[in-house]
């Protein structure tokens, strides 16, 4: 099972129907992808995906970022989930980068209880640069 993680704290994660990056020809609006996939490849099937779940093998492996950020900067429009365990300490740069969820396996998030995610729920807040900037 697993954990579903937005600005509101914890949610029930749903199992949507996904097909893997390689079978994208027979998606039915929603696809996995893992850390390694050319986001590039998508980009005609990018207007009939509603849901995209990006892979993070480990915590400490952050391509999965880039591949959000491509997947935004592409025009992608639909939700965009960061699946693994990606630790409450990343969760603003998670939604920074374009991802609108986190979903987290539950002994990741016994250990990292809801109070720790909606600390960082404003992530907007938490942005060194525009510190800076004021």
């Amino acid at each position: 099972m697993s954990v579903l993680v937005t600005d509101t704290g914890f949610h029930p994660a749903t199992q949507a129907p996904t097909v893997a990056f390689a079978d994208i020809a027979t998606h039915q609006g929603a696809l996995d992808m893992a850390n390694t996939d050319d986001p590039a490849l998508l980009e005609p099937y990018l207007p009939a995906l509603t849901l995209i779940r990006v892979a993070f093998p480990a915590f400490n492996d952050g391509r999965a970022f880039t591949i959000a950020r491509r997947l935004r900067m592409m025009g992608y429009t639909g939700r965009l989930i960061a699946l693994g365990p990606v630790i409450a300490d990343q969760y603003a740069m998670a939604r920074r980068v374009g991802f609108d969820a986190v979903e987290i396996p539950d002994d990741l998030a016994a250990r990292q209880p809801e109070d720790q995610w909606r600390f960082r729920a404003d992530w907007r807040a938490h942005d060194y640069q525009s510190r800076l900037r004021a």
